[in-house]
């Protein structure tokens, strides 16, 4: 919980008119409400980083009954995404937008790293960081006999995170050049976390489990040892977000940047080896960074667009499906584990029991994976196609993968050839009254198996982003 401090400084707040909402809802809010009103949006997200929300540290508060969890930073990332939909919108740069919310991300990102890094070691941990109860036990509970979890997605979310300051940074340095250094800042900052998250543990027990071809939290034991919690989640698919494209005309314009970054290449091989070969260049002089080299991304495709696991008619599931009939079981200090696909509604009663990422289909998470394989795409063009789905021998490139989950979650919403819509679960009230057919309900989740809304009908923060996958790309 927060401290007696925290809590009276987010009281003040809510006194002077604040309501904290969770950032993540919002974020991912603007970048939709962004089609509509991109000052609106703008607007919103220098809201959380204003000194009445933004706590003095750095810290942004997670929800009003626990303000010091902590939720994903997809701040910059939201903060870029709506800069550039602006732009094109009004044809104009609003830098001082950007450069208002990077500077106090600056303190934001700065807090993580001095709380969330339990060992200063460059792996991150925060708990259950939004996803409830997607673990075999509470990602927030102190463990008995002094073990820690060391988190998959919580590293990979700041590497993600570091990647988008990164991104910022570049953006900001073409107008001002006092911005290269925070761009090299942030580079090399992503190239620790990636080798974190490979030399954590030995070739069996690093984050990165070869033999499964996935991304697993890791647990580490008071004698020294770990042990791989080998549950295959949305988890093992995060690391997918840490993924950025930079081209040779941006960093053309960067000179003292790209003197660094060549530096830093040459002479830390033991760096650059771990993530995506740099100057491997993709269509149109393109260079990938990113967590996942090509092995390891086909790799966890393969899991990922296989339909006996994650891939569903509507997105991607939170949990294999395979857990259905073969669920996990882990045992620690006494204590037994076990986790079951669900697709709908949980039986676990963590988290008071009104949340499930335990296999249905969540939109955030959807949202990031649709734009990472567009990102991925970007580079490699042709060179890297899959089977989509699975054992189809539909063999496509990673942008038709794209188009492919963006159609499974639009058709969440849209009718299909009986006039009914996904989400309503087959309520024929619902789905033919003419005074209800028309109305969307914009659920905070979704049945792994049928698409059927799922827990709060109003959770626009977030399920809003099918607004973004329904139109067209730019």
């Amino acid at each position: 919980m927060a401290t007696s401090a925290q809590q009276r400084y987010y009281l003040d707040a809510r006194q002077m008119g604040v309501s904290l909402v969770c950032d993540v809802d919002l974020a991912f809010h603007c970048v939709s409400f962004s089609l509509i009103d991109s000052l609106f949006a703008k607007n919103q997200l220098l809201l959380l980083t204003k000194e009445w929300y933004m706590h003095p540290n750095g810290q942004q508060p997670a929800y009003e009954w626990n303000f010091s969890d902590v939720n994903p930073p997809v701040h910059a990332w939201a903060t870029f995404r709506v800069f550039k939909i602006d732009e094109k919108h009004n044809g104009k740069l609003d830098l001082f937008f950007l450069e208002s919310v990077f500077q106090k991300l600056l303190l934001n990102f700065t807090w993580w790293v001095n709380r969330k890094d339990l060992n200063g070691n460059n792996i991150f941990g925060g708990g259950f960081l939004g996803l409830d109860n997607i673990g075999a036990f509470d990602r927030n509970m102190k463990l008995t006999e002094g073990e820690y979890l060391e988190q998959a997605d919580g590293t990979s979310w700041m590497a993600m995170y570091a990647l988008n300051m990164m991104r910022i940074a570049m953006e900001l340095a073409t107008y001002n050049p006092v911005y290269e250094d925070m761009a090299i800042k942030f580079f090399e900052h992503y190239l620790y976390i990636a080798e974190a998250m490979e030399n954590i543990g030995n070739e069996t027990n690093g984050l990165w489990n070869k033999d499964d071809g996935f991304f697993y939290d890791l647990l580490q034991l008071p004698d020294g040892s770990s042990v791989n919690l080998k549950l295959r989640s949305i988890v093992g698919l995060i690391p997918m977000f840490a993924v950025e494209v930079i081209e040779d005309s941006l960093l053309e314009k960067l000179p003292n940047f790209r003197k660094r970054m060549d530096w830093v290449l040459h002479n830390k091989k033991d760096l650059t080896q771990l993530v995506s070969k740099w100057y491997v260049e993709g269509e149109g002089n393109k260079h990938l960074m990113s967590i996942m080299r090509k092995t390891r991304l086909k790799k966890v495709l393969d899991r990922m667009l296989d339909e006996k696991e994650f891939l569903s008619d509507y997105g991607i599931r939170a949990l294999s499906k395979v857990y259905e009939e073969y669920p996990f079981k882990f045992s620690i200090a006494g204590y037994h584990y076990e986790v079951g696909y669900l697709p709908a509604e949980s039986d676990s009663r963590m988290f008071g029991g009104n949340s499930n990422w335990r296999g249905p289909i969540w939109f955030p998470i959807n949202f990031l994976i649709v734009e990472s394989l567009q990102r991925f795409h970007f580079f490699y063009g042709d060179n890297l196609k899959v089977e989509f789905p699975k054992a189809s021998e539909n063999v496509v490139n990673l942008n038709e993968v794209s188009k492919g989950l963006s159609q499974r979650l639009c058709n969440i919403f849209l009718k299909d050839k009986h006039g009914n819509r996904a989400f309503n679960g087959g309520d024929s009230k619902f789905n033919q009254d003419p005074y209800f057919k028309d109305y969307i309900m914009f659920y905070e989740y979704f049945h792994g198996d049928n698409g059927r809304g799922v827990d709060a009908s109003h959770q626009c923060g977030w399920t809003a982003t099918v607004a973004k996958l329904l139109k067209p790309r730019f």
